[in-house]
């Protein structure tokens, strides 16, 4: 089959000219689906058509485990050093086509150009450098029992991993899961979200121009009822990682366990912020801004749900309003002064005008926004105005659901102790946030919220040197830092029997 049969060649709305790959890519070549299926990509900017790929169903699975589980039996053997070189050598790679990438994403996702290339590709590659430091660093342990016995641990790969990926951060995403896997010695079977097809592909180009061997690294676009449960149940695969809604995570959860499946789920979140009397107001302002308008409020780990102390309460909502007037620019997302692009599909801005509606029908104050914005993309575009509820009680839908959008909600608390109890007041724990001058009070608050990650006077500046993760419904295990590691190997218990006679 000829590469222009699954090719085309594109030009992106910045005069980006580039060839979009739009087959499955396993074992370092692109094929088609056995079912011939594809997926259309929209510009969420005004609703046009970009292309269509092909999409993934269960025997095209089948046919890419398979590809995982052959190139496993040499690639967990490759010298770690040398698996640290392909994955610095990708890094490299990323960073030579940056700004392809990112306009591939910001086309496809919706995101601002410059979010995509100074944030998202930047992370990418970093993440594949900081794991790749990693390969040949994964020690096990010498375990002293006496002399009779020597005992000690290996840090074995798991095998194939299954990873299915979010369409908020598509490419990010991917590094966060390829890069431990990869220097574990484990090979992958990634799946990327069919709301952004298009930039793993282009990715996948860069795997096999690199050198990794074939079936190592393989990238599938397809739907989630169709590839992503024939991945979630398959018995081929030794671990799944998910990056989505707990809807889904319970889905996936219940289908890995036909064989037990390894597992990290990271989940949704409806993250606090709190901002106590003694405050930087200004500077929580900001940072509240930043904790859920940034990325269009797709966010995860986003602090969506902002809890003020009564005495500086009326003065953090006018501050943090005009933040927002000054700084949440509405746009084109190619445009170089734009912060917020549009919702990353018609179905999720939908979802936002739900919940508008909700917050309104519930008696929330609607005190910002609450509007569809189109004065970008010819009057289409899923672009909706930033959006603050005031007044908001515990007991509303606003306050406890995940929105995953530019909307945030914003209640009063009384006291510390109050804050801490409406804080921990969701089925979720992923994020949250802490704004005090007072030191002692922001570790023992912090010490007390219920979720996997705090912020003491900032928000959802995560690194990827940091571990990653949530409590409650917001996911089981962590991502990024030394702990995302621990996530793709097995440690295997040695015992060498050096005197014991029987």
């Amino acid at each position: 089959m000829s590469s222009k049969e699954l090719s085309v060649e594109l030009t992106a709305p910045n005069g980006t000219k580039y060839i979009q790959p739009t087959g499955l890519f396993i074992n370092n070549e692109f094929v088609k689906s056995k079912g011939g299926e594809k997926i259309t990509s929209i510009n969420p900017t005004d609703e046009s058509e970009i292309t269509s790929v092909y999409a993934a169903g269960a025997e095209d699975v089948d046919i890419a485990v398979a590809a995982a589980r052959e190139a496993f039996k040499t690639w967990r053997d490759i010298v770690p050093t040398e698996r640290g070189g392909l994955m610095l050598k990708l890094a490299d790679l990323v960073d030579a086509h940056s700004k392809t990438l990112a306009t591939i994403e910001t086309w496809d996702n919706g995101k601002p150009y410059s979010v995509a290339l100074n944030e998202d590709i930047a992370e990418v590659a970093s993440t594949l450098r900081y794991y790749a430091g990693f390969a040949d660093k994964l020690h096990g342990q010498t375990i002293d029992v006496g002399p009779a016995k020597l005992a000690y641990t290996i840090r074995e790969p798991l095998g194939v991993c299954a990873q299915i990926i979010p369409w908020n951060y598509p490419l990010a995403m991917a590094a966060w899961k390829l890069g431990p896997a990869l220097a574990c010695g484990n090979t992958v079977v990634l799946k990327s979200a069919e709301q952004t097809p298009l930039s793993i592909l282009y990715f996948a180009n860069l795997v096999k121009e690199v050198g990794f061997p074939p079936g190592v690294v393989n990238l599938l676009n397809g739907y989630g009822k169709d590839a992503g449960a024939a991945l979630a149940g398959h018995m081929g695969v030794d671990k799944i990682a998910f990056t989505g809604s707990t809807a889904t995570a319970r889905t996936i959860m219940k289908a890995a366990a036909v064989n037990l499946k390894n597992i990290t789920l990271e989940t949704g979140g409806k993250s606090p912020l709190l901002v106590f009397d003694d405050a930087d107001l200004e500077q929580a302002a900001k940072w509240a801004h930043v904790g859920i308008m940034s990325n269009q409020g797709q966010v995860c780990c986003a602090t969506s749900r902002v809890l003020v102390q009564e005495g500086c309460y009326d003065k953090f909502v006018a501050l943090f309003k005009d933040t927002i007037k000054n700084t949440s620019k509405l746009g084109d997302p190619f445009s170089d002064d734009t912060f917020q692009g549009p919702q990353v599909t018609k179905a999720q801005y939908d979802r936002v005008i739900s919940y508008i509606d909700s917050g309104k029908s519930e008696g929330a104050t609607l005190a910002m926004g609450g509007t569809v914005h189109k004065n970008v993309g010819g009057g289409k575009g899923f672009f909706i105005d930033p959006t603050v509820f005031t007044d908001v009680k515990a007991s509303m839908k606003i306050y406890q659901e995940e929105v995953f959008g530019p909307f945030v909600v914003i209640a009063s608390f009384k006291t510390e102790e109050e804050a801490v109890e409406k804080a921990n007041d969701t089925t979720y724990g992923l994020g949250s946030a802490v704004f005090t001058q007072d030191i002692a009070k922001a570790h023992r608050v912090a010490r007390n919220i219920e979720a996997g990650m705090v912020w003491v006077n900032s928000s959802n500046d995560s690194d990827y040197r940091i571990p990653f993760g949530g409590v409650k419904q917001s996911g089981i295990g962590r991502e990024l830092g030394e702990a995302g590691l621990a996530a793709y190997t097995n440690a295997k218990a040695v015992h060498v029997n050096l005197a014991t006679k029987l």
